[in-house]
């Protein structure tokens, strides 16, 4: 917790803050703080009688993330519907969930994802790294964190440990994925309180925990993607493998997530089984670099336009934002309308839409939301009719 403490320090106006060796890099981060390093009590006395000098520590600097231990987005085979969806995803931050057979790549997708999201700033690097500090037993190298998190608890992982809390409360895998990517992995597998707990910082990007005696606020704003099985079996819907799976096991399996928290996904992707072609292809797939420059421009166009208002994403847009920067004219307003009249979506999927056709055109570099936008960002919110194909505008 030294990071916190630095802060803390400057927030109450000390003059600096002495630290043993491998705490005072991490202080020593905080601009205007003098950070001094001691290894011994008694030398910190000497220090401040006047009679020794303690060595001033300078923080290192900044350098970009490094994301060459993950995955690259081009070791995806075929899959180029859910890669789609996840570039979308990346760019926008919108919470994601692949359905898929086993074996058919989702966990690898997901595990792809830090290779094509944006470098971590500074601002963002200090609140990631205050948050990990509170959880880790010896100081993070460097000070500062370098690499967006990616978290992948295990689907036994309690409501604590998911959202935070404790005698003492601590940041639960919702606050460690702050700035990156919180992956569940077997959705339905997960108990059902602890996903409910998953609404509250999915709309409010924040946890509060509340004791007798305190109350901590941790932030939580990440990109949640989530995968899981059509069936217990896995085999539902898919033609090549029959199900044997009664219809009440699969009610049953897929009952485990509850509707409001579904609701919550903006992109809904089928991931099918690959073919023989495609798991033999050779021509190599286009790279994490290539696409994260894509995601980079349109998030940038989100700064550029939401920034004075103090948001990141469009993910983040409310009502006012949608209002103002989602005006849909002429046949991109007759689609959205029709698909809210043949699926009956929600307030909720309706303004979702929009956010996801805001992103979409965000990627494409034009400001007016098209139809082709629209039906898009449609399809991956009501995905049966497009099973493994990137969907295009078409007449609903």
């Amino acid at each position: 917790g030294a990071l916190a403490v630095a802060l803390l320090a400057k927030q109450q106006g000390w003059k600096g803050l002495i630290l043993p060796g491998e705490n005072a890099p991490e202080a020593a981060l905080i601009e205007g703080l003098d950070v001094r390093s001691s290894a011994d009590l008694p030398a910190v006395v000497e220090f401040l009688q006047g009679q020794k000098d303690l060595p001033v520590t300078i923080a290192a600097p900044h350098s970009p993330t490094d994301s060459s231990t993950s995955p690259d987005f081009s070791e995806v085979k075929g899959q180029a519907y859910a890669k789609r969806a996840l570039e979308i995803a990346a760019a926008g931050f919108h919470p994601a969930l692949m359905v898929g057979p086993p074996g058919s790549g989702k966990s690898l997708l997901a595990s792809t994802l830090p290779s094509i999201l944006t470098e971590l700033s500074f601002e963002e690097s200090l609140v990631t790294s205050r948050i990990h500090a509170l959880c880790q037993d010896k100081p993070i190298e460097g000070g500062l964190m370098r690499s967006r998190p990616f978290r992948n608890p295990h689907h036994s992982v309690s409501e604590a440990g998911l959202i935070g809390g404790g005698s003492w409360p601590r940041p639960g895998e919702v606050s460690l994925a702050h700035h990156g990517v919180l992956f569940l992995d077997e959705l339905p597998e997960f108990r059902r309180p602890s996903l409910e707990t998953l609404r509250q910082p999915l709309e409010n990007h924040a946890v509060t925990i509340v004791r007798a005696r305190q109350r901590m606020t941790f932030p939580a704003r990440f990109l949640l993607v989530a995968a899981m099985n059509p069936c217990p079996c896995g085999k539902f819907g898919q033609a090549k493998d029959r199900c044997f799976c009664p219809s009440v096991a699969i009610q049953r399996y897929q009952s485990r997530i509850s509707g409001p928290l579904l609701d919550r996904f903006d992109l809904k992707v089928e991931v099918p089984p690959l073919d023989f072609q495609e798991l033999a292809a050779t021509e190599p797939a286009e790279s994490g670099a290539r696409v994260r420059a894509r995601v980079a421009q349109a998030q940038e166009r989100q700064r550029r336009r939401l920034g004075p208002l103090g948001l990141l994403a469009n993910s983040q847009m409310r009502n006012q934002e949608l209002r103002r920067f989602c005006d849909l004219k002429g046949e991109a307003l007759r689609l959205l309308e029709r698909a809210v009249e043949k699926w009956e979506l929600s307030a909720r999927a309706y303004h979702r839409i929009l956010k996801v056709s805001r992103t979409i055109a965000d990627l494409e570099g034009v400001e007016e939301i098209s139809a082709a936008h629209v039906g898009e960002a449609v399809a991956y919110r009501c995905p049966e009719d497009n099973r493994g194909q990137i969907p295009q505008a078409r007449a609903l």
